[in-house]
């Protein structure tokens, strides 16, 4: 027996773009779009009347934008939200991060991505794209009331999950972690797993973010 289909909500303040989503996954036989809406609002209403598995979200609309959005709806509900912007940079973007966001993709994404991503994200993994989610987390980073909080809790981590921590922070896969820390796969899923409960943190996403709140990671430093 097949899997169901992955149920999908597209938000979205511009009909056309709505409709490109919907047209593109639509055509998957894995994927169903069940709703799509045209704001913030609506988007809230939507997910925890249809309760889909991924909500495909806009950033900024008018009524209620996507940060808020999408606060709502990980607090309401237990869909995905990929937030997808036109803006590579967007300091809403960080905010929808901090909210619960599973992933961060850009607009000129072109269609298979739109697509793995959403299946990506309905697995339960984080998304982010590598480059762009390090620029946009770094400067805010540098920002003059960005304040690092380096928590009690961050204690609890052995130094192979704290140099795991640094490598996840960079954007990097268990495969690449694993070659960086000679270890096998396996271990580097224990080692992540480690991290995650130990910090009460959701995803890798979240991880990122606390990674660079806490000082794990200085703002600017070279990823390589």
């Amino acid at each position: 027996m097949s899997d169901p289909p992955i149920r999908v909500l597209v938000v979205d303040d511009q009909a056309l773009v709505r409709s490109g989503f919907i047209m593109i996954l639509d055509a998957e036989p894995d994927i169903s779009v069940v709703g799509e809406a045209a704001d913030g609002a609506q988007a809230v209403e939507l997910a925890v009347s249809l309760r889909p598995d991924v909500v495909v979200m806009d950033v900024r609309m008018e009524v209620m934008d996507g940060v808020e959005a999408t606060k709502r709806i990980c607090h309401l509900t237990d869909a995905k939200v990929l937030v997808l912007t036109t803006f590579d940079l967007d300091e809403h973007v960080y905010d929808a991060l901090r909210a619960g966001a599973n992933g961060f993709l850009l607009k000129t994404i072109c269609r298979a991505e739109l697509v793995e991503a959403v299946r990506v994200v309905a697995r339960g993994e984080a998304l982010l794209a590598p480059t762009v989610t390090r620029r946009l987390i770094e400067d805010l980073m540098r920002r003059p009331h960005a304040v690092l909080r380096p928590p009690a809790r961050l204690a609890e981590l052995t130094t192979r999950e704290v140099e795991t921590l640094r490598l996840l922070a960079r954007g990097l896969s268990n495969a690449e972690i694993a070659a960086q820390l000679t270890v096998s796969d396996h271990t580097v899923k224990t080692h992540v797993s480690n991290v995650l409960s130990k910090l009460g943190l959701r995803d890798r996403v979240q991880a990122v973010v606390f990674a660079y709140e806490s000082g794990v990671v200085a703002p600017g430093a070279d990823p390589d």
